[in-house]
């Protein structure tokens, strides 16, 4: 059984190990972040190592490094292919922190529903009232948003009140697509254009010319036109050009990733060839998102 000071000092290494790339660990370094002596640090370090929890490199650039019994220890799952899971505060992404382990202690209670948190890296920047979002994590794209109401710095501990938990459905883009899809001439007029988006139901539509895709005409691009007096002008002369272009196997979690950093409502699905076989846009995904038949979104108020 570890001492708590020898747990800190696991915890420490582990954290500082994982931010710097799996670079071996100085024990001044380890001292430096628990604000106690570098002799006492080396001391511990003797017991670690007699434990097989630690291994020392030597060389001018050698250090510490956790072995895999010091992450099984302190309960940390650790693989060849790990992906990160990050942490956001006030929807920035903290650097040098991520998520090691997510546990619901007090899903069956009606009126709360509390998170465990195992963080890797340092915990001190974050602050009981903070409100904070996790994830997605790499398999099940599970993200949960809430309020840190304690912490444990021993252990590495957030402790969350849970607001919101989301698992984004693993389906592609080529699964909920619309196939049917409306398109313009390059050359069809305001007047051909405002009809069909009429006729049809929707907001926009890709444009094709030579059978490719070169743009996307929609309800505001009409309106601008006529705030504008461009009603005479094509919708070649009017589209925007800020379409992307997706293959149906993209992921529904990185379709959303794409429209935010595009800042776009709708995706045109293509094969290789840009031969058009479907569109998905953004209500397509939010109602695939918020189908609670199917992919449940869990709130706490």
């Amino acid at each position: 059984m570890l001492t708590s000071v020898q747990k800190e000092i696991l915890q420490t290494l582990i954290n500082l190990y994982q931010s710097s790339n799996s670079k071996s660990i100085k024990g001044e370094d380890i001292a430096a972040v628990m604000n106690r002596n570098p002799g006492t640090i080396r001391n511990q370090m003797q017991s670690l190592r007699s434990l097989s929890l630690v291994k020392g490199v030597p060389g001018p650039r050698g250090g510490y490094k956790p072995t895999i019994e010091a992450y099984h220890f302190l309960n940390i799952s650790v693989t060849d292919n790990d992906s990160k899971v990050p942490i956001y505060r006030n929807g920035k992404k903290m650097e040098d922190i991520s998520v090691a382990r997510i546990e619901f202690t007090s899903v069956p209670q009606p009126t709360e529903c509390e998170a465990a948190i195992k963080v890797l890296g340092s915990i001190k920047n974050l602050h009981l009232g903070d409100e904070i979002r996790i994830g997605p994590t790499p398999v099940n794209n599970l993200g949960v948003m809430g309020t840190i109401v304690g912490r444990d710095d021993m252990d590495n501990i957030l402790l969350l009140d849970t607001k919101t938990i989301r698992s984004i459905p693993k389906l592609s883009v080529g699964e909920i697509a619309s196939r049917e899809v409306v398109s313009f001439d390059v050359d069809c007029t305001i007047k051909e254009a405002a009809k069909k988006l009429t006729s049809k139901g929707i907001d926009g539509a890709p444009v094709i010319k030579d059978n490719q895709i070169i743009g996307v005409f929609t309800l505001t691009d009409l309106v601008n036109a006529i705030a504008e007096d461009r009603e005479h002008e094509t919708i070649g002369e009017l589209m925007s050009t800020n379409v992307v272009i997706v293959n149906e196997n993209l992921k529904i979690a990185n379709a959303i990733e794409v429209m935010l950093k595009k800042s776009i409502s709708r995706l045109i699905i293509a094969d290789n060839n840009q031969n058009l076989l479907g569109i998905v846009t953004r209500t397509d995904l939010l109602d695939c998102i918020t189908n609670l038949k199917q992919f449940p979104i869990i709130t706490n108020y």
